[in-house]
């Protein structure tokens, strides 16, 4: 059986790496994150149904994310 532990949610951080401390906004960040990894999990699912190599989705999905511009800090 290949059953998944849940994983620790990651330590979000700054630019100047000081941790994010608004309770909301990392709850907006974990959400996110387990929006997208469903995502992937169901687009990889589909994929390898429909005949797909595996290994050449999951190198789409993280060409995408390394090539995700970085929107400008927001200050204030």
């Amino acid at each position: 059986m290949n059953a998944r532990l849940p994983k620790a949610p990651p330590v979000w951080r700054q630019s100047d790496g000081k941790p994010v401390s608004c309770l909301e906004k990392i709850k907006v960040l974990n959400q996110n994150i387990q929006e997208i990894e469903t995502l992937c999990a169901d687009a990889l699912e589909d994929g390898v149904l429909m005949g797909c190599d595996a290994g050449q989705i999951k190198a789409a999905l993280h060409e995408l994310i390394e090539q995700l511009p970085v929107p400008h800090d927001r200050k204030g």
